[in-house]
């Protein structure tokens, strides 16, 4: 189990984590959303001991992360920017890591060589930005750490290859009972793969939940009425975003949908549909509910932008 407390995170000019403060359990798929500048990097160096907070405290099954070594050989890392030891190929890398990583599995490696149809004995500094990516998660499954770290681990991977790599780290997380953590700009990218999901924005975490229970405790209604009506018709019902166009209003409503649909039904509408909300649309609504105006469509297209790069 991961437990951050007020973590924070300061450079010269600029406060990059302010009271950060989650819990993420064994055997789980966590992701983390935000924009360039959220704090999502400096969030995962803190975590595996590369970055000293200067605030809070992380705790990895009890014990402190930085400056132990015990702590880190738990914990494979595959950061936005790579890196390898100049001139390397995998061989040569493989070698470094089975002497750092004490569960490393040379077999793993080989199998996962070959699905990714890597070349091994071939420069790492030929491969293109995708192929470095894939090794770099290669190298991470086969540590078998029992905490992995990616951050924004499916850029520069075309679609095909992000659904395999998705697979490989779900398949590790329930086989293993491993915890990942994923970062990214996309939320398209995580819904389908994670457990939990939060959102870093500024350097705060400012929605963290359940994805099941996310998609579950809100819907969408449409409805509409013969007489004038406003948001006031529907006190007594948890409403966290209310819009109405003429006589049709639309609605995100929170709460037992069956118990909230009859009590609808019962004012008598000339219209009443419910409607299935897309993550993306729950976070919006969330986030505006907090009194932030962060754009989740505007952070996917961010992300899209840097995927075509």
């Amino acid at each position: 189990m991961i437990e951050v407390k007020n973590l924070t995170k300061r450079f010269q000019d600029f406060t990059a984590l302010e009271n950060v403060t989650c819990t993420i359990g064994s055997g789980c798929i966590y992701g983390m959303v935000g924009s360039n500048g959220a704090g999502k990097s400096t969030f995962l160096r803190a975590l595996t001991g590369v970055y000293q907070p200067d605030g809070g405290r992380i705790l990895i099954d009890g014990m402190p992360v930085w400056d132990d070594p015990a702590v880190k050989r738990r914990i494979a890392y595959v950061p936005d920017e790579l890196y390898f030891l100049s001139g390397a190929n995998l061989n040569r890398m493989e070698r470094m890591y089975r002497n750092t990583y004490p569960d490393f599995d040379p077999e793993q490696f080989r199998k996962l060589c070959s699905q990714f149809q890597l070349p091994r004995n071939k420069s790492l500094g030929q491969f293109s930005k995708g192929m470095r990516r894939q090794a770099a998660t290669i190298l991470a499954l086969s540590c078998k750490p029992d905490y992995l770290f990616f951050d924004e681990t499916f850029d520069g991977l075309d679609p095909v290859m992000r659904n395999f790599v998705k697979r490989l780290i779900c398949e590790d997380v329930l086989e293993r009972g491993a915890s990942a953590i994923i970062t990214s700009h996309s939320l398209r990218e995580l819904e389908d793969i994670c457990d939990q999901l939060a959102l870093l924005h500024k350097g705060g975490l400012v929605l963290e939940s359940d994805i099941e229970n996310l998609k579950t405790s809100q819907f969408k209604i449409q409805i509409a009425f013969r007489e004038e009506y406003d948001k006031s018709k529907f006190d007594g019902i948890q409403i966290s975003h209310f819009e109405k166009s003429g006589s049709v209003a639309n609605m995100i409503v929170g709460g037992d949908r069956d118990d909230i649909v009859d009590k609808l039904r019962a004012m008598q509408p000339i219209l009443l549909d419910v409607l299935p909300l897309s993550l993306e649309e729950i976070f919006t609504y969330e986030m505006e509910t907090l009194g932030y105006t962060f754009q989740i469509d505007e952070m996917n297209e961010e992300g899209a932008a840097n995927a075509k790069s």
